[in-house]
């Protein structure tokens, strides 16, 4: 499935975004206002710069005793950000997010333009029921009549175990 087939990549609010000169005070007052988790640092054209997240703030302003209202975004932000297409696949990202521990991913368009953040909770949202479905799906069009009922209830089951811990590890 592509990030675009998403439910969640339609019904997106808007990112929230701030320039590199933006002060980390003013930033989080309005992450705080729109409940956001993050803020994606853009330049003019909305091309992504950087992201700055609570864990960002919590280190490298907190834990740096800087004084927020004099801090710019551009010195605490994270600047190698991973950024996706909408056509890219749900679960490569799920993977990658999970195994370079990330939660938030910049959707871009061709010209490298911010479309939309999408967040490791929207593609786990997608695992379990749809993984389901694909599994029965699969499981009807290539297993024989002769195949043995037990079997396929036994691999259900382990697939489903296996599902619940890649969940939890995401979750976690």
């Amino acid at each position: 499935m592509k990030i675009a087939d998403r439910k969640e990549f339609a019904s997106k609010a808007p990112p929230l975004t701030v320039t590199p000169e933006t002060m980390v005070y003013d930033a989080v007052t309005q992450m705080a206002e729109k409940n956001f988790g993050s803020v994606i640092v853009t330049d003019g054209d909305r091309r992504v710069l950087g992201v700055m997240t609570e864990r960002d703030i919590f280190r490298r302003v907190i834990g740096a005793s800087r004084d927020p209202k004099t801090t710019p975004v551009s010195e605490v932000m994270t600047t190698e950000v991973r950024m996706a297409h909408k056509d890219d696949n749900v679960l490569d990202w799920l993977q990658v997010m999970s195994n370079e521990r990330f939660r938030r991913l910049p959707v871009v368009d061709e010209d490298n333009r911010l479309v939309a953040v999408m967040s490791q909770g929207d593609f786990v949202s997608y695992t379990w029921p749809q993984l389901l479905t694909q599994f029965s799906q699969m499981a009807q069009a290539t297993l024989t009549p002769a195949f043995n009922p037990l079997m396929i209830v036994f691999g259900g089951l382990v697939y489903a175990v296996a599902v619940v811990l890649i969940v939890l590890a995401f979750v976690g």
